[in-house]
């Protein structure tokens, strides 16, 4: 299969899937696995970094958002981290198994950075 990661990364002793995974620990690695070379070459890695960063982006606004607005807003932002926590525990899990999990709308965007 095409789409499946290599098990081990030239010259790096990093696998495509531990890279994947770890691109999801901040949205530091994530930038660099689309800057270093064999990473930026390779579309498993590059698609779960560029939804690493998307994610990042949304759940920044999204508690922007949350927090201008009063009472109701900061009510629901813990229920929002939560939310935000898990779902980012799920793509970690998932990038580390190999799979392509895509998120809604955040994992299209991901998906054609990464064919790019």
């Amino acid at each position: 299969m095409a789409d499946e990661p290599n098990t081990a990364a030239a010259n790096s002793g990093l696998s495509d899937n531990a890279a994947g995974a770890i691109a999801y620990i901040t949205i530091i690695p994530a930038i660099i696995f689309l800057i270093v070379e064999p990473y930026n070459k390779n579309s498993f890695v590059r698609f779960h970094s560029w939804q690493s960063i998307f994610l990042g982006i949304a759940a920044f606004a999204i508690q922007i958002v949350l927090s201008v607005i009063p009472v109701v807003g900061w009510i629901i932002i813990p229920f929002f981290l939560i939310g935000f926590l898990i779902v980012w525990i799920m793509c970690l899990v998932k990038a580390s198994k190999g799979e392509r999990w895509k998120l809604p709308l955040i994992g299209d965007f991901a998906e054609k950075q990464a064919n790019a």
